[in-house]
Formats: structure tokens, sequence, C-alpha cells
């Protein structure tokens, strides 16, 4: 079992910045690949970036590549999504995500979600 606390959602300027964190609980942290998600309402979650369980492998969607960087730290048990360059469009409910497969960018592989942190960007 793998739990996940997403925390670093909040309201920005478009052009602005922010720093989502996702703590995992348990020993195994190391051996997942992590995935975050955003979705918009009414819509199904979409891909926004994975790193795989060493960080050696990385994916984006290409709606945020060059803005958007993940990034984990092993010891800490922790994954990270530095966005910069913020734009209105980003406004969603952001997840974190857990499998043991490797970088996928479909949802329906992760076995463990946070509970998910909303970032608001306004024009």
């Amino acid at each position: 079992q793998v739990q996940l606390v997403e925390t670093g959602g909040g309201t920005v300027q478009a052009g602005g910045s922010l720093r989502l964190s996702c703590a995992a609980s348990g020993r195994t942290f190391r051996s997942y690949a992590m995935g975050w998600f955003r979705q918009y309402p009414g819509k199904e979650r979409e891909f926004v970036a994975g790193i795989s369980s060493s960080g050696l492998s990385i994916d984006y969607a290409d709606s945020v590549k060059g803005r958007f960087t993940i990034s984990r730290d092993n010891a800490v048990n922790t994954v990270y999504l530095q966005m910069n360059s913020l734009k209105p469009e980003d406004t969603a409910v952001y997840y974190c995500a857990a499998q043991r497969l490797g970088v996928i960018p479909d949802l329906y592989a992760y076995d463990y979600w946070g509970q998910g942190t909303r970032v608001t960007v306004s024009s």
C-alpha cells in the first residue's frame, strides 16, 4: 500500500510559478514510477508528467513541455512538479499517482492516487 498526499496548490497570476509536492508513505516508494495528472471539471484526468522509479526516465504532456519539471527524491519519499510560466488553462485539480510499470501516460495503469490539490491561474 502507498498513500500519497499532495501539497503546494494555490492561486497564482499568469506567468507565475508553483511547486507541487507529493509525499508518499511506506518503504517501497523507490520501486514506484510516479505520475502527475490534472483534471478539469467534467473531464477525465489527463497526464501531465511521469518519472521512473530511478528518476532516469521522464515524460511530459506536450502542453507542459518546457514549462513544467517533474523530479523525485527517494530519500524523502517525495515527488515534485515545478510549474513555471503558468497559464489560465493550467487551472485544474492536480493529482499524483503511483504504479510499478514505468513511465506511462495512461491513468488506468496507476494503482494509487492522492486526494488532489487545486491550482488556479488568474489572467
